[in-house]
């Protein structure tokens, strides 16, 4: 059984109790299907061998070879992760362009019992599917900005407001940065590809009668873009802006950014590179802050001779229509969910609609 997709809504509700990709690991850790498992029939090496084997000598040598392999891996997924399933256990299995790999693996459970099927095409179909919603159609979307100097808890007030029954698109967390020089995740990011997955399954299911609030960013997110789709929505977006003074910024930053400022020798060379934009003096100064551990120091002043004028000037390029301010004094947890109440208040009363 083959099942033909032409829409993403077919792969992301499919119906399946397991799907499977086939490809290598390498592969998989590119980009897969949302919630799918990884049973590679070939390895990364053993994919690497047959393929030159196929270039090199003779494409029937490659898949004699390369169907020993498979049957040899898949004999081992049945015995390993695939025992515990019953007989009315249904796969949905795929590889790279739903050829012989997958073909393979799907034949072998469908002769034990299983309904298993195939995602005609394969990673390739859904990619395209992907690439269409991203890149070549409108977002579809009405999307509303959240602004606001560095500092002023943005990504927390989404997450707060998802709560909230706000409709929320969390870039920088798909995206795993934090959006700045200083933005870096431990992990590192994921490859665009992948970043792109996370975000139509995001898109998923989203009512399109009801605004999508999304933090205010550049079109990059550390080495990610943002797809055109989005990126356009964006800007045209209207905002609303969030302020707070320097003193609850610096503290916000002081604990948000606690992984960066503990590795004093990592930030001082991640802040070299504003030599060029701040002046050497201005970076001097950032150097002493470190060596001193004055972190809340250290903050202010990288929020105030870098961050700020930087988003000032943003700004300025943008000018941006602001639609509602919101002012805190504290950025402290109870703080933010006082903050929080308050703008799903407006977005619920309709007055951001």
């Amino acid at each position: 059984m083959t099942m033909e997709i032409s829409q993403l809504d077919q792969i992301l509700t499919h119906g399946f109790d397991t799907v499977i990709d086939v490809r290598s690991p390498a592969e998989f850790a590119e980009d897969h299907v949302p919630g799918a498992i990884n049973l590679p029939v070939l390895d990364n090496e053993e994919r690497a061998r047959v393929g030159t084997i196929y270039k090199q000598e003779s494409p029937f040598l490659a898949r004699k070879i390369g169907a020993a392999l498979v049957f040899r891996n898949a004999s081992a997924h049945i015995e390993g992760p695939l025992a515990q399933f019953d007989g009315a256990w249904r796969p949905l299995v795929y590889c790279w362009r739903g050829g012989q790999r997958s073909g393979s693996f799907a034949w072998m459970l469908g002769q034990i019992g299983w309904r298993s099927e195939l995602i005609r095409g394969g990673y390739k179909a859904y990619r395209r599917l992907v690439t269409e919603r991203l890149y070549d159609a409108p977002l579809g979307l009405r999307v509303i900005q959240l602004g606001g100097y560095t500092g002023t808890a943005k990504t927390e007030l989404l997450h707060r407001l998802a709560h909230r029954n706000v409709q929320v698109l969390d870039l920088e967390g798909l995206a795993r940065h934090r959006g700045s020089l200083l933005g870096g995740m431990p992990g590192g990011q994921p490859s665009q590809k992948a970043f792109e997955s996370a975000l139509v399954l995001a898109l998923h299911g989203m009512d399109p009668t009801r605004p999508v609030l999304v933090e205010a960013e550049s079109s990059k997110i550390g080495e990610l873009l943002v797809p055109p789709s989005i990126w356009a929505a964006m800007k045209v977006a209207p905002w609303i802006e969030v302020t707070a003074p320097i003193s609850a910024r610096s503290v916000y930053l002081a604990e948000a950014y606690d992984d960066i400022l503990s590795d004093g020798e990592a930030l001082r060379d991640k802040l070299r590179h504003l030599v060029a934009f701040r002046g050497a003096a201005v970076v001097d100064h950032w150097y002493k802050l470190i060596d001193a551990g004055d972190r809340l120091a250290l903050t202010a002043a990288l929020a105030e001779q870098h961050y700020d004028p930087a988003y000032a000037k943003s700004m300025r390029a943008v000018e941006p229509e602001i639609i509602a301010r919101f002012d805190t004094q504290s950025l402290s947890p109870s703080a933010l969910d006082t903050l929080a109440n308050r703008i799903a208040d407006q977005f619920q009363s309709g007055a951001l609609i």
